[in-house]
């Protein structure tokens, strides 16, 4: 009978992809990685750097297997770790995806002094009032004026996004990026709601919440879009 292989290497554009079984034991897969990667390396040429990629399937791996993994690969010559992907996370991971990827909805006035804020995204029917802060992990959504502080994406998450039926912020904050208030804020023209957002340069731009289709594609968290 054929032995059934553990580790499956395949060759893309972009580097090796390492297919691992999730079913055998982890010592018996690290031995049979260990020794298809050497005797891999020695048919690449040495001079290029291989980018690999690592699919552990439905196996759980710990931090401390996680870095083991990448350390064995790392010693062959020519190959650099990209990523090592599993299809399991902890129950507490879990539920801190839940949490950052739920939409905080909050229906009042936050005045002056007041701070609200969400792990994830923020949806508030009501306004903003000047001296008042809305804080978010993700996207922030007013239904209402802001006239005060802004900061979605605090964790890092350039994607955020910012919008509001009247945008008249004190300030905007998206991720690590602060912007004053928008040139129109002070002047009491109506306009149609908008939104900030990074551009490319990295700079805050407010725009037309019609934009949004084209800037951030893949926001899609209320059905129909925006």
């Amino acid at each position: 009978m054929k032995k059934r292989q553990n580790v499956t290497i395949k060759g893309t554009k972009e580097g090796l992809v390492l297919h691992l079984d999730d079913t055998c034991s982890y010592q018996e897969l690290k031995k049979e990685l260990d020794q298809k990667l050497s005797a891999n390396s020695r048919m690449q040429d040495e001079r290029n750097l291989i980018s690999v990629k690592v699919n552990v399937g439905n196996r759980y791996i710990t931090s401390e297997q996680h870095e083991e993994l990448k350390q064995l690969i790392l010693q062959k010559k020519n190959l650099d770790v990209d990523a090592i992907v599993s299809n399991v996370i902890t129950l507490e991971d879990a539920k801190q995806l839940k949490t950052e990827n739920e939409v905080k909805t909050v229906s009042k006035i936050i005045r002056s002094g007041q701070v609200l804020e969400a792990p994830g995204d923020l949806l508030l029917i009501g306004d903003v009032n000047p001296g008042g802060t809305v804080i978010a992990g993700g996207n922030i959504f007013i239904m209402g004026s802001l006239k005060g502080v802004a900061h979605a994406g605090c964790y890092g998450n350039d994607e955020a996004v910012i919008a509001a039926s009247s945008m008249k912020p004190s300030q905007l904050r998206i991720s690590d990026q602060i912007n004053r208030a928008p040139d129109h804020a002070e002047n009491n023209e109506p306009r149609e709601m908008e939104c900030a957002y990074i551009d490319e340069d990295r700079k805050i731009i407010v725009d037309r919440l019609q934009v949004l289709v084209h800037v951030r594609p893949n926001l899609n968290r209320f059905e129909g879009g925006l």
